[in-house]
């Protein structure tokens, strides 16, 4: 006879009680750590094209190429981070939907 779920090799004391994991090892930074970050360096890419326009307006900058380079990077970098932020709403709301 095939054992499908693995029972026969317990031995004589039978089923043993769960016993929760171990605390899982974190190598990395936290989340919140990690958000801070990204939040800071969008702020900067975003005061950088700010500069930048207001300093091609003022006639102290007259490379219109890397106006519209620092404007994009700003806006690919804010466009990313609200896919984030609409990625952990969506996870959000899938947690509180849950029945416990």
């Amino acid at each position: 006879m095939t054992d499908p779920i693995g029972l026969a090799g317990l031995g004589k004391g039978g089923l043993q009680p769960h016993r929760s994991p171990a605390q899982p090892q974190r190598d990395g930074p936290d989340f919140k750590a990690v958000l801070m970050k990204n939040l800071s360096e969008v702020n900067a890419l975003q005061q950088d094209a700010n500069k930048a326009t207001e300093d091609l307006m003022t006639g102290r900058r007259d490379d219109l190429e890397g106006v519209i380079l620092a404007t994009e990077k700003a806006d690919t970098a804010f466009k990313m981070l609200q896919a984030m932020r609409n990625q952990v709403m969506q996870a959000y709301d899938e947690i509180k939907q849950m029945r416990v």
